[in-house]
């Protein structure tokens, strides 16, 4: 049975059920306190704590999961993944721990025909009701097996929700999985009893003094993996050997010639690379792009990782693009956002693949200055081998035998004690953060509250009621005058910072003349519209009527600046291609900033392309239209959603003209494109790897930035006595300028103002045992030019004569060798000498018989070199 079938064959079945089916969750996940989806329930928080209702029987989805806090395990063996995709079903209400038994001991029995005999069934110690469930549905006793908290009982953390589960295991018999323990059973880590679906009945409140209060019902949340269960229906052990993975190991194997099953450590490679492949290819596809820090840095990690063991494996240049290819012809059928984001996903690889080789090199030199620190006998610390591991991409297995190249050994204890570390500082976020807010001031609210209404995108004013205060973080029913506060309204005109839109100002006034100013506007919860403010006057208390107006002016600087980005994006895509998509955007009333993924610095060419492609669609009055429907529709409609972002079943549409069309929920510009006015680009750069960004100004902000400009370049030009027109040449006039007189300066410093003393002493040195006088000496500070003028001087003082000359300009060493006509006359070749002398300073040089230069790399040879020169023009005798 194929990955795909179990996939749809499990969806399909909890649908008749009655459980809605749902789709994946995005990597990056709704709650702030959560890195990466790691498992299926997390997209069902709000469910679970009751602020969202289903009006299903419950759900099912097949959730793609990143896990990364085992990581160095990946590849080991045949089962563990850092991406993979858990097939899930959930109930907050609609059925029970027995429903939940029942569906999945149908399933696997009915639907996948899995033998009884090879099923066993673990249950919480003292959770008879999962026992007495399963033993009614036929399972044998000798197959139900009891275990301990570790293994079958759920926690949220210390308090909060918990409960015992079951786990289904599947016995691969040990004829596949041979183990010495005489014991072996479910729970055994031989992995012979592999356990593939865990059912979690979360049916308790732990509270403070451990006591278990009972919930007002039970929710079901269950995960089964998809690799697992098509290891068995496939007949194979490792999750590698499926189909879904197979191929990937194939094109490895293509790649880099070599044959997997054949070598322990080879395919130790070729299971890495297959895995990271897919984490990667979907952690792009929803939005991360590799960075230092946080879900980022765990992309970055997963992609050099996977590099890294392609070199290992002799796979030469960049091959990562090949591996999304791949992924996506095996899964882009089911996740769409892989194709739509193709080009920009195999961009980032391959620019990754480019900036590692610089990486792998800092490595080497980091290891190499260690190792040279060390004495005699000294291992290589464990916490510098972890610094190579983790901050470089260095495997342990490099690290030891460049170090054994060089007679070192590597503390191995001390590098996993350090691995052992980080792996439990990942661990211990992984479980409780999902119910960190649990019990703040917004979560207590909103089991008592309903959401805000939001009325601002047609409404400036509105008549409001006060559903809560809150200072410090805790509610309150009355504030006073100085009070700084947040206040929550049953209906509001203002709007809560999102989408990179900044929250409004404005004022809540009451009739008795009290009145709030609101600084900041946000969201809290998800559902709520806080504002945040000071009580200026008067008094104000829960259930008070109020009456709220924005700022309208402020506003509507925000709306001409949030369409303007919207333009700005299609003209982005325009000019660089449609890899771009947004990667964050901030639009404040005088200016936005709109980050964008794209490899390199855009040209001053481009930039006015793009600009001038934005000037011309503003100015040609384009109709705009924003306006509320369904996700399917506006998918259908062509609507580009914007790279990571997540979308509810009713969303919003903004379209510009017949140009643009994005999902967008801020608020925009009323009627027509040309209420913008003017864009005008004042930055671009980079915030990071892959990442530009672009700053601008429109409307009013444009007008003050140009006519900044105007009065600059006309202050400038009054100053260089210019016209404006002419003022880029006469900058380049006195630039041109400038350098002459910087040249005549440094020449002249180098000669001196005692110029003729130190011309003296130099012919006071002069050798006279020739037929011409020879000065050979070593200066400090001359370069190659200044060389040649004190040559010019010598030459005058002198007469006729030689001279070897030598310097250290900063810290590369010139020579020069140079003679009048009589001097060559008589025998004195400066090219000769130039040639034997130069390799003495690791250079090499020439000339003809009356001058000749060199320079080097090695300012410590520049004393042999004029002993070398003494030597060949017989100044030295033997």
């Amino acid at each position: 049975m194929k990955s795909a079938e179990i996939r749809e064959d499990f969806l399909s079945f909890f649908e008749s059920k009655g459980c809605r089916r749902m789709d994946s969750s995005s990597l990056i996940p709704d709650d702030p306190s959560l890195l990466l989806t790691s498992a299926g329930m997390v997209q069902f928080k709000q469910y679970y704590l009751g602020k969202r209702t289903m009006d299903a029987k419950g759900a099912t989805t097949c959730q793609k999961c990143v896990r990364t806090s085992d990581i160095d395990e990946i590849g080991l063996d045949g089962r563990h993944l850092s991406f993979f995709e858990m097939l899930g079903n959930f109930s907050f209400g609609g059925y029970g721990k027995r429903e939940a038994c029942e569906y999945a001991f149908e399933f696997i029995t009915e639907h996948l025909k899995l033998p009884l005999e090879k099923l066993y069934f673990s249950i919480y110690l003292d959770d008879d009701e999962a026992h007495d469930i399963w033993r009614d549905l036929g399972v044998a006793e000798d197959r139900i097996v009891r275990l301990g908290e570790d293994d079958n009982f759920w926690a949220a953390g210390p308090t909060g929700p918990c409960g015992p589960c079951s786990e289904i295991y599947y016995d691969q018999g040990p004829d596949k999985i041979h183990c010495d323990n005489p014991d072996c059973a479910p729970g055994c880590d031989c992995d012979r009893f592999l356990e593939f679906w865990n059912l979690v009945f979360t049916q308790f409140d732990r509270q403070e003094d451990g006591e278990l209060k009972p919930l007002a019902h039970v929710n079901i949340d269950t995960g089964m993996g998809l690799e697992r269960i098509s290891a068995i229906m496939q007949g194979v052990v490792s999750n590698y050997d499926t189909d879904i993975l197979r191929d990937l190991v194939g094109l490895a194997e293509k790649l880099s010639a070599k044959t997997y099953g054949a070598d322990d450590k080879t395919d130790i490679s070729l299971r890495i690379i297959a895995d990271h492949a897919r984490a990667v290819t979907f952690m792009i596809a929803d939005g991360i792009l590799p960075s230092n820090e946080g879900r980022g840095y765990v992309l970055r990690r997963l992609l050099r990782r996977a590099i890294r063991h392609g070199r290992l494996i002799d796979i030469e240049g960049k091959f990562m693009d090949k591996f999304v290819d791949e992924v996506n012809k095996e899964m882009g059928h089911q996740y769409p956002e892989i194709e739509s984001n193709l080009a920009l996903i195999k961009g980032i690889v391959n620019a990754e693949e480019e900036h590692f080789g610089a990486t792998l090199s800092n490595g080497v030199s980091y290891l190499e200055k260690e190792l040279s620190e060390l004495k005699d006998g000294e291992k290589l610390s464990g916490e510098k081998a972890f610094t190579l591991h983790d901050t470089y991409g260095f495997p342990i297995d490099l690290t030891v035998e460049m170090a054994h190249e060089n007679g070192v050994e590597v503390d191995l204890a001390g590098f996993e004690k350090a691995m052992n570390e980080q792996k439990e500082r990942a661990r211990s976020q992984v479980k409780d953060e999902v119910w960190t807010n649990f019990n703040n001031v917004w979560t207590e609210l909103s089991e008592n509250l309903a959401p805000s209404e939001f009325v601002g995108y047609t409404e400036n004013e509105a008549d409001s009621k006060v559903l809560a205060l809150v200072k410090d973080g805790a509610s309150i029913e009355e504030a006073h005058a100085g009070d700084e506060l947040e206040i929550v309204l049953d209906k509001t005109p203002f709007y809560g910072e999102m989408g990179g839109q900044v929250g409004d100002s404005g004022t809540i006034t009451l009739e008795d003349g009290s009145s709030f100013e609101v600084k900041d506007t946000q969201h809290k919860e998800g559902i709520f519209i806080s504002h945040i403010g000071t009580l200026t006057q008067g008094s104000i208390k829960r259930g008070d009527r109020v009456h709220a107006a924005i700022d309208v002016a402020r506003r509507e600087f925000i709306r001409r600046n949030h369409t303007a980005t919207h333009i700005l994006h299609w003209a982005l895509r325009e000019v660089l291609g449609e890899h771009v998509t947004q990667a964050g955007s901030i639009v404040y009333p005088d200016r936005l900033r709109f980050d964008f993924t794209h490899f390199e610095a855009l040209s001053q060419e481009q930039i006015k392309e793009i600009e001038d492609l934005c000037n011309i669609q503003i100015m040609s009055d384009w109709p705009v239209k924003n306006y509320e429907t369904d996700i399917e529709t506006a998918k259908s409609n062509g609507v580009l959603a914007l790279f990571g972002e997540k979308y509810g079943e009713r969303v919003r549409v903004l379209e510009v003209g017949d140009f643009s069309k994005e999902l967008c929920g801020g608020t925009h510009i009323k009627h027509n494109s040309s209420e913008i006015g003017l864009l005008k680009i004042t930055s671009e750069g980079s915030v990071g790897s892959n990442v530009r960004r672009v700053e601008a100004v429109t409307s009013v902000a444009a007008l003050k930035y140009l006519n900044e400009q105007d009065a600059i370049v006309k202050q400038m030009a009054a100053n260089l006595k210019s016209q404006p027109k002419d003022l880029l040449s006469r900058v380049e006039q006195l630039s041109t300028k400038i350098k002459e007189l910087e040249h005549e300066l440094k020449q002249a410093k180098k000669v001196g103002s005692n110029a003729r003393q130190e011309i003296s002493a130099l012919v006071e040195k002069a050798d006279k045992s020739l037929e011409y006088p020879v000065i050979v000496e070593a200066l400090e500070g001359y370069d190659s030019s200044s060389l040649r003028e004190l040559w010019d001087r010598l030459h005058q003082a002198m007469g006729e004569g030689a001279v070897v000359l030598a310097s250290k300009n900063g810290e590369s060493p010139l020579l020069l060798a140079a003679a009048s006509e009589g001097a060559v006359a008589k025998g004195f070749n400066a090219g000769a000498i130039i040639k034997q002398i130069a390799p003495l300073i690791s250079g090499g040089g020439g000339g003809k018989p009356q001058m000749a230069q060199a320079g080097g790399k090695d300012a410590s040879g520049i004393a042999d070199a004029l002993t070398k020169a003494k030597e060949i023009l017989g100044l030295i005798k033997d």
